[in-house]
C-alpha cells in the first residue's frame, strides 16, 4: 500500500541523495533515486514533497547552477517516464490528452501525472511540451478526448483566455489547466487544478471503458 505522504525522514534522505546526484551532473542517478522513491511512496507524495520543491529551489543564475538544474530536470524527466511502464503493454488512455500550453517547454508535470495514472492502471495521451493551440485542436479531432489537462509552467504561457476559448470551442470536453503558470482566474467551463493529486482525480474520473470515439465534434476555425 502506498502512503499518502512521505515522512519527514524519508524526505530528507531523498532531498540528499538526488541533489548529490544532480551536483554530480549524473541525470541516471537522479531518475534510480526517484524510481526507488516511487516504487516506496507512490507519485503522488514524491512530486509534491520531494520533485517539486527541488526543482522550485533551483537558482539556476551561473553557468555551474543551470547545468544542475538541467540535470536534475532530466533525471525527474527520465525517471517518472519509466516508472511502472511495461514493455509491449499499452494501457487505456481513458480519453484523458496531455499536454504542454503553446510555447510551453517545462513540462515535467506532465511527466508526473502520466506516472502517477499508470500507477493507478491508466494511461493517456501526452502530447508534451509547447503544443500550438491549433495542433491541440487539430488533436482533439482526431484522438476524441473526454479530458484535456494543458500544463503552463509561468504566466507567460497561462493565457487564460486562449483556454476559455478553447474549452468553449469544444463543450464536451472536460478542459483543465495544470501547473503555476495560470495565475489568471480560469472559470467555467475551464477548471484549474491545483495538486498532482487533483489532476489525478479529474483524470480518472471517466471509466476507462468508456471510450470517446463516438464524440463528434463539429468543425471549429480555431483562433
Amino acid at each position: 500500500m502506498l502512503s499518502a505522504s512521505m515522512p519527514a525522514d524519508a524526505v530528507e534522505v531523498a532531498y540528499k541523495r538526488v541533489c548529490l546526484a544532480a551536483e554530480d551532473l549524473d541525470s541516471n542517478r537522479v531518475a534510480t533515486v526517484l524510481l526507488e522513491m516511487a516504487h516506496a511512496w507512490g507519485v503522488e507524495a514524491l512530486w509534491e514533497q520531494v520533485c517539486g520543491p527541488l526543482l522550485d529551489r533551483m537558482p539556476g543564475r551561473t553557468a555551474a547552477e543551470i547545468a544542475v538544474e538541467h540535470a536534475l530536470s532530466e533525471g525527474v524527466r527520465v525517471g517518472m517516464d519509466v516508472y511502472r511502464r511495461e514493455p509491449g503493454r499499452s494501457l487505456p488512455a481513458g480519453g484523458v490528452l496531455l499536454a504542454g500550453a503553446e510555447q510551453e517547454a517545462h513540462c515535467l508535470g506532465l511527466h508526473a501525472l502520466a506516472a502517477a495514472l499508470r500507477e493507478q492502471g491508466r494511461g493517456c495521451l501526452n502530447l508534451g511540451p509547447a503544443l500550438p493551440w491549433g495542433a491541440l485542436a487539430s488533436a482533439v479531432h482526431r484522438a476524441r478526448p473526454r479530458t484535456v489537462v494543458l500544463w503552463s509552467q509561468t504566466p507567460l504561457t497561462g493565457r487564460a483566455y486562449r483556454l476559455l476559448r478553447f474549452a468553449r470551442d469544444f463543450p464536451r470536453l472536460r478542459v483543465y489547466g495544470a501547473g503555476p503558470g495560470w495565475i489568471e482566474p480560469l472559470g467555467k467551463p475551464a477548471v484549474r487544478l491545483g495538486t498532482l493529486a487533483d489532476a489525478v482525480a479529474a483524470c480518472l474520473a471517466v471509466a476507462p471503458g468508456r471510450d470517446a470515439h463516438h464524440i463528434r465534434y463539429g468543425s471549429v476555425p480555431y483562433r
